[in-house]
């Protein structure tokens, strides 16, 4: 079982223990970004590195989506580490600036979805989606698409794979982690839209009863802020190329890390860099590797000597998909 980004827990339960006044913190199942049983958990671990950082004691809670509803209004939880704002803020709640985008694309096994630009271009076609995005006021105004509602990530790849609705609309990063379980058994892989049809991010809240909260949040978006900035976030998301303005200068920055791996060192990988603000990049940019600056391509090479090449596999089992695959 692929153990990166790993995090140990029992049950539906992950637990940092810490003194009586850790801040707790839920969130649902969600494939390589929330999990609770030991698989890759991208949001589990940025939000830990986080605090631990903050030196604010936490614990975070993974359970099924009626019980963290319940866990909100009960108060058993201070709030959510994995909230995706897709319209549905609440009053009794205060928000952190986005800590990751969330760039929802329709792929499919045609070739034909890179001219899908447009969520219009999707009218009277069956779409592969999960509860977590059918369900919010976003999508609920869609009425012209015939929506395929899946409790997971896996049953709504599945719906793909056996041809029960021709495209499917996921997370770009969840997208290229099942591409991944493609290329290595050498089938084709998923063909996605031109451009990204619902744009959102990851933020935590917190209780506006907690008398804190504004403050742990200011606190919580500086942090966030140097772990873009510095290769922490390479090596937690398994990203190689991020962006970023880092200076404010409007132009963003290439970041990277020695820690991640890299497919091979080649410019032209910079074409797939993932972005975090949304900000253009130039001719100019600079780059920044393990937080260190460097002012053209040629500079950053010399802190990238280190890197041996090489390809890294799916956060996504292949144990749990290899009869998907196997009938592709």
């Amino acid at each position: 079982m692929n153990k990166l980004l790993a995090a140990t827990g029992l049950g539906l339960s992950m637990l940092f223990f810490g003194s009586a006044s850790a801040v707790t913190l839920g969130a649902s199942p969600f494939a390589t970004y929330v999990d609770a049983e030991g698989e890759p958990a991208r949001l589990n671990a940025i939000v830990e590195e986080a605090f631990s950082r903050m030196g604010e004691d936490l614990q975070l809670e993974v359970m099924r989506q009626a019980f963290l509803g319940s866990g909100l209004l009960s108060g058993k939880l201070d709030g959510e580490f994995a909230f995706i704002d897709l319209g549905d803020q609440k009053s009794a709640f205060l928000y952190s600036e986005p800590y990751l985008p969330l760039q929802l694309y329709v792929s499919s096994k045609s070739e034909n979805v890179k001219q899908i630009r447009l969520i219009p271009h999707l009218d009277s076609n069956r779409v592969a989606i999960e509860n977590r995005f059918a369900n919010t006021p976003k999508f609920r105004l869609i009425k012209d698409i015939k929506w395929s509602r899946n409790p997971s990530s896996f049953d709504a790849f599945r719906q793909l794979a056996d041809d029960r609705a021709p495209y499917l609309m996921t997370s770009f990063l969840l997208v290229d982690e099942f591409n991944r379980l493609l290329r290595a058994d050498g089938e084709e892989m998923l063909h996605y839209s031109a451009a990204p049809l619902v744009k959102s991010s990851f933020h935590i809240s917190l209780s506006t009863k907690m008398a804190n909260a504004k403050q742990l949040l200011a606190t919580f978006n500086d942090t966030i802020t140097k772990m873009q900035s510095d290769g922490t976030y390479n090596r937690l998301l398994g990203v190689t190329w991020l962006t970023r303005d880092v200076d404010g200068d409007g132009v963003a920055e290439y970041i990277t890390s020695t820690n991640v791996n890299h497919a091979k060192i080649d410019p032209g990988l910079l074409t797939l860099a993932y972005s975090l603000d949304g900000k253009p990049v130039s001719d100019n940019a600079s780059f920044i590797v393990d937080g260190e600056r460097f002012a053209s391509w040629n500079d950053a090479l010399q802190a990238l000597e280190t890197v041996t090449p090489s390809l890294r596999p799916s956060l996504l089992d292949p144990d749990v998909y290899k009869r998907m695959i196997q009938r592709w």
